[in-house]
C-alpha cells in the first residue's frame, strides 16, 4: 500500500472500538476525526454511551456486549479492515466479546489497545473486575499498548514510575504480559520535557518534546492511538506511525481552540505534516 498522493485520497481503513463522547472531545468521536486526519477511512463500534463534556464524565452505560459484537462483525465482513483500536471497553462482557472477534474475524489485523481505565477527570471508565480480562486475554493480541503512568501503575503493580528508569521497567514488564510493543506515554509526568518511550522485544525509542502549559488535553490518548493505528493501516513502520502521530497531536493541543469550561479538546483538524 501506497502513501496517499493528494489530499483527497484514503489510504487504510481502521476500526475503533471505543465509548462514544458525545461533547467530541474524546473517545469515538476523537477517535473519527484522528484518523480522518491521517488521511484512513474511519469506522466505529461503540462499547459505551457516556455523558460528559469538559467538565468531566458523570455517567456511563454499557452497550449490550452482543449488540458491539456485531457490530464489528458488521464492518469487518463487509468494508475489512486495516488497523483496529480499542478505547473504553468497560466491563468484562465487552473484552470478552472483542477477544473473540480478535482472534477470529480481526486475526493478523494490527491491533492498537489503549488500555482506558480513567478520564482526564478521574472517572473510571473500566471496571475493576475488568482490568484483570483486559490483561490476561487483550494485552496478549496487542500489536501495540499505548498506556499512561496510571494505566502503566495499574498494569504493572509498580507504585511509582516517575523516572525514565522506572517507566523502561514499567514497558518491559507490559512486554512479559504478551504486547508486541508499548508506547509509556510521560504525558502524567513532571519537568518541561514530556517523555515517550516505545519498547518492544529487541529495542527501545525515546521521545522527547516540549510540554505544552495547558488545560486543553481532553482525549488526547484516544486521538494518539488512533492516529498511530491510522499509520499502521498505511504499513508503516511502527516508530514512524508513532513518530507521526505524536506530532500530530502536539499540534493539536497548540492549536486548541479553547471550546468549555474545563479540559477542552484537541483541535483535530491541523494537519499531521504541519510543524512549528
Amino acid at each position: 500500500m501506497q502513501h496517499r498522493s493528494d489530499e483527497n485520497s484514503i489510504n487504510g481503513k481502521v476500526l475503533s472500538i471505543a465509548g462514544s463522547d458525545p461533547s467530541g472531545g474524546a473517545g469515538i468521536q476523537a477517535d473519527i476525526k484522528a484518523i480522518s486526519a491521517m488521511g484512513a477511512y474511519a469506522m466505529a463500534a461503540i462499547t459505551s454511551l457516556t455523558v460528559q463534556n469538559t467538565l468531566g464524565v458523570t455517567r456511563a452505560v454499557p452497550v449490550e456486549a452482543e449488540l458491539v459484537r456485531d457490530q464489528v462483525l458488521a464492518c469487518l465482513g463487509d468494508i475489512g479492515a486495516d488497523a483496529i483500536k480499542s478505547g473504553m471497553l468497560f466491563d468484562e462482557k465487552i473484552i470478552s466479546v472483542v477477544t473473540d472477534v480478535l482472534k477470529t474475524a480481526g486475526r493478523g489485523i494490527p491491533y492498537v489497545l489503549d488500555p482506558v481505565m480513567v478520564s482526564t477527570s478521574g472517572h473510571a471508565l473500566l471496571e475493576p473486575q475488568a482490568q484483570k480480562a483486559l490483561i490476561e486475554h487483550l494485552v496478549p493480541l496487542a500489536t501495540l499498548i499505548t498506556p499512561n503512568i496510571p494505566e502503566a501503575r495499574a498494569l504493572t503493580g509498580m507504585a511509582a514510575i516517575g523516572t525514565v528508569e522506572q517507566m523502561q521497567d514499567a514497558a518491559e514488564k507490559i512486554l512479559g504480559l504478551g504486547a508486541g510493543a508499548v508506547l509509556l506515554k510521560g504525558g502524567h509526568g513532571s519537568g518541561d520535557t514530556l517523555i515517550d518511550l516505545l519498547v518492544t522485544a529487541n529495542d527501545m525509542v525515546r521521545f522527547d518534546s516540549q510540554r505544552i502549559d495547558t488545560p486543553h488535553t481532553h482525549g488526547t490518548g484516544c486521538t494518539l492511538a488512533s492516529a498511530i493505528a491510522a499509520g499502521l493501516a498505511q504499513n508503516m513502520p511502527l516508530e514512524a506511525a508513532v513518530s507521526r502521530a505524536r506530532d500530530y497531536v502536539h499540534q493539536a493541543i497548540l492549536r486548541a481552540p479553547g471550546f468549555g469550561g474545563g479540559h477542552g479538546p484537541l483541535n483535530h483538524l491541523v494537519s499531521p505534516n504541519v510543524k512549528g
